[in-house]
């Protein structure tokens, strides 16, 4: 086994999000050597460990890495080639972007491909006909709900998921759902987010708002994140007179939650920001009294993980794996989903909270992201699993 194995990190796009991007700097910096492939959206810096390949998304460039790759294949690993193009031909997708894809893959030829999205892990089962170990990262939408509003694509899983030679569950939550598409239980790894705790400075609070309960969400607008809820229980606050504050991070331009808004006179109570970048997103949750997640469906939400280490109290539907992160009455509060009521009790024990049960519960919350998710955990962990992978070998 190599001391070092190397992996490819595949997202579709460079750079990707916040995990992947941790992902591969944690890696990089462990002595990992790192291929990063797909659509280059911007250049950025890694380490000299991590290698970009990819192209923009021209046609100029798109063909020029067609071109390339074809010569540098034919010329010195051509029985490959004419094997993988016999591959896709079977799979009727020996198209022209296909090509430009995976050409970049065998040519490079890494020892383990580790593909972050679910639904694109058909595209990628060729890479174990060349001795390359195939991993599969599951989370949220692409486990929790896509199959099941997409039988096509559980028929996928179902067929693809029995072939891959190790999984990372981003929660015991997803891990379980993915059972139901033949994943096997010996081959996953739950490996939880990881935080830069450095960047993260925990922030006791020593009083409520004075000028009401400042109420905050941070995520895009889609069903799933439960903003509908969310809204409803505003209108139950103003109601009963509750002071506050309610903003939204992510969601200025969406015309069902403006209309709910207007409609339900929150106007003057409830705000829609658009993105915003990390630094501006920390300050407003460090700011907030609550970090409020009422999702219907999630793995495990990366912005609760930062409220309770900044130290601002969290109260989260008990959806996916969140309850694998927030105890119930201990580091924050457990909803169930699409439950208004119970939305609305929780707000109103923060709002009449003594200052010292809030700096107990905030404080039990960062002793959970110290314990279980830091970035070294989590890079240890993911070097584990490859490790573990090669000595398959």
């Amino acid at each position: 086994m190599k001391q070092h194995p190397t992996i490819a990190i595949y997202s579709g796009e460079i750079p990707s999000t916040t995990f992947i991007e941790r992902l591969i700097k944690g890696l990089s910096n462990s002595g990992s050597r790192v291929l990063l492939f797909g659509l280059i959206k911007q250049k950025t810096s890694y380490g000299k460990q991590v290698r970009v390949y990819g192209n923009k998304n021209t046609k100029v460039s798109k063909l020029w890495v067609l071109f390339s790759y074809s010569c540098l294949l034919l010329l010195f690993k051509h029985s490959q080639k004419k094997r993988l193009d016999a591959i896709l031909k079977e799979a009727n997708t020996n198209t022209f972007y296909t090509k430009v894809k995976c050409y970049q893959v065998l040519w490079h030829q890494p020892d383990i491909f580790h593909v972050q999205w679910a639904k694109g892990i058909a595209d990628w089962l060729w890479v174990k006909a060349f001795g390359i170990k195939l991993v599969l990262s599951l989370r949220g939408a692409h486990i929790n709900y896509s199959p099941i509003a997409d039988q096509a694509l559980a028929a996928t899983y179902r067929d693809c998921f029995p072939k891959v030679d190790g999984f990372h569950a981003v929660s015991k939550a997803i891990a379980k759902e993915s059972l139901k598409y033949h994943s096997r239980d010996d081959k996953i790894q739950v490996i939880y987010s990881g935080l830069d705790l450095d960047t993260l400075v925990f922030q006791r609070k020593e009083s409520i708002s004075k000028d009401g309960l400042k109420i905050l969400s941070v995520g895009r607008a889609h069903w799933k994140k439960g903003y509908r809820y969310a809204l409803d229980a505003m209108t139950v606050l103003k109601e009963i007179g509750v002071d506050f504050q309610y903003t939204i991070i992510g969601v200025k331009h969406d015309e069902a939650l403006l209309y709910q808004r207007h409609e339900a006179g929150l106007n003057d109570c409830v705000t829609f920001l658009d993105t915003l970048s990390f630094e501006e997103v920390k300050a407003q949750i460090a700011s907030a009294d609550v970090l409020l997640l009422p999702s219907i469906e999630e793995g495990i939400a990366n912005v609760v993980l930062e409220a309770m280490a900044l130290g601002t109290l969290v109260i989260s539907t008990d959806c996916g794996g969140m309850n694998e992160v927030v105890t119930n009455n201990e580091s924050g509060f457990l909803v169930p989903i699409r439950d208004v009521a119970a939305m609305v009790d929780s707000l109103m024990n923060v709002y009449k909270m003594p200052i010292d049960t809030y700096q107990s519960i905030t404080k039990k919350a960062r002793k959970v992201v110290e314990d279980h998710h830091t970035d070294e955990q989590m890079i240890s962990s993911f070097v584990n699993l490859y490790n573990n992978l090669e000595r398959l070998n």
